[in-house]
């Protein structure tokens, strides 16, 4: 590491003359001391807001549904979470650019945290419109969980890029396995505090999104971001920063990473959230249900590490090729074959596998197609781009399969993956 790369703050041996090979390696050492130390905290930040998001989001549709006394409005428990999600990214994105990661994604933990507290808040009262607030400010936890993929980036070595953030796109899985079976405890816990039914989960989230906080401002110091940015000597050629849009205006290859994540996204979402409609229409019990969507998630999860080895070794392009190869695979199988329980959750785990490889080897281009002052700005539009494309997608694969069926669907949705195959073989080779 030379003294351009080397993170500012970092004390090289005493007994080596600067210059020398001893004080590039000590330099060295303490550069993949601090990273790893970085890596370690998010992802410790990632169990925990993890845990938070995943023992409040299914309660809180059955709450949505109490309080409104519909079960037509059941499903804007999803939608605010996911409008919430949006609306933080670009806001938590500038904060990290001008304060820091360590400011911005402790930040948005105790926004989420607000957001559940308003949401226990809302049962007691009965206001509807409360608990939609609160579960919008609770999607913030869901922005702190995508930009904790890019701040595992800021120290990261290009060689070793996708692999660190995918280590962080992986621990999402513990604490979304873990959040789930809070629901009982939860129940515990809140009729002994005296809280509302349905609520008690929201007060693990509390905990949970509070101790992320303390997690994220505690163990990321240094920030890394800010030591990425002050261990580089100024460009005086460089621009200075720029906003997210206008970021990409002038890069193509900014552009094209942030479609590449938006476009996979929505392919994703699309195709899965009809699922469980698709199979229970067909019979199938809440049993097959839950297991095909169980298989779903590990896919996303389990291999990401997989695809970030990937990326760093074969190529971010390569990897993005293969992550579309799956998805055509999968909405082709369900398009061939929907009334086949079997082909339809095979179906399922190449989605959640080609979404993994194409998320993981995307971000990993969206991190490295800026400059470092510029990095939050994109990466906060990118993180907008893609919860938008979920919503949308998930907001219109409904009709679509009134319209045309779970086949139609499946047919339909590879012209999201063929856009992102075309322009991805008409970028120039890494």
């Amino acid at each position: 590491m030379n003294a351009e790369e080397r993170p500012e703050g970092l004390q090289l041996d005493e007994s080596a003359t600067p210059g020398t090979a001893a004080a590039a390696d000590r330099a060295r050492l303490d550069g993949h001391r601090l990273q790893r130390r970085v890596v370690s905290v998010l992802v410790g930040g990632q169990v925990l807001g993890g845990i938070g998001m995943g023992a409040t989001l299914s309660l809180g549709s059955l709450l949505a549904a109490q309080l409104s006394g519909s079960n037509a409005w059941s499903g804007m428990a999803a939608t605010m979470s996911t409008l919430g999600a949006a609306f933080a990214a670009v806001p938590l994105a500038r904060l990290a650019q001008a304060r820091g990661r360590r400011i911005s994604l402790s930040t948005g933990a105790l926004v989420a945290g607000a957001g559940a507290v308003l949401a226990i808040s809302s049962a007691a009262l009965s206001l509807f419109p409360l608990l939609l607030l609160g579960l919008m400010l609770l999607g913030a936890g869901s922005a702190v969980n995508l930009q904790a993929r890019f701040a595992a980036t800021d120290l990261s070595r290009p060689g070793s890029r996708g692999r660190d953030l995918s280590i962080v796109v992986w621990s999402t899985t513990i604490g979304a396995v873990l959040g789930p079976n809070l629901f009982g405890p939860g129940e515990t816990v809140g009729a002994a505090l005296g809280l509302p039914p349905l609520t008690g989960a929201f007060a693990f989230s509390v905990a949970a999104q509070l101790a992320a906080a303390v997690v994220y401002s505690t163990g990321l110091r240094p920030d890394p971001l800010l030591t990425a940015m002050a261990s580089r000597v100024p460009d005086l050629a460089a621009p200075r920063p720029q906003s997210g849009l206008r970021i990409l205006r002038r890069n193509p290859r900014a552009r094209y990473a942030v479609a590449a994540v938006a476009l996979s996204h929505a392919a994703m979402v699309a195709l899965m959230s009809m699922t469980p409609v698709h199979l229970k229409d067909h019979g199938a019990s809440l049993t097959v249900v839950g297991l095909t969507i169980s298989l779903h998630i590990a896919g996303m999860y389990a291999l990401s590490p997989v695809f970030g080895w990937m990326a760093d070794k074969a190529g971010r392009l390569r990897t993005i090729l293969l992550g579309q190869a799956m998805l055509l695979v999968s909405l082709v199988l369900a398009g061939l074959a929907p009334d086949s329980g079997t082909a339809v959750t095979a179906s399922l785990i190449l989605l959640g596998l080609g979404w993994s490889a194409s998320v993981v080897a995307g971000s990993a281009l969206v991190a490295e197609s800026a400059h470092v002052q510029d990095r939050p700005a994109i990466q906060g539009v990118s993180d907008l781009s893609m919860n938008a494309a979920g919503a949308t997608g998930g907001a219109l694969a409904g009709p679509v399969l009134a319209a045309v069926g779970y086949s139609g669907l499946g047919f339909l949705s590879t012209a999201l993956v063929a856009a992102v195959i075309i322009w991805t073989f008409l970028q120039p080779k890494q």
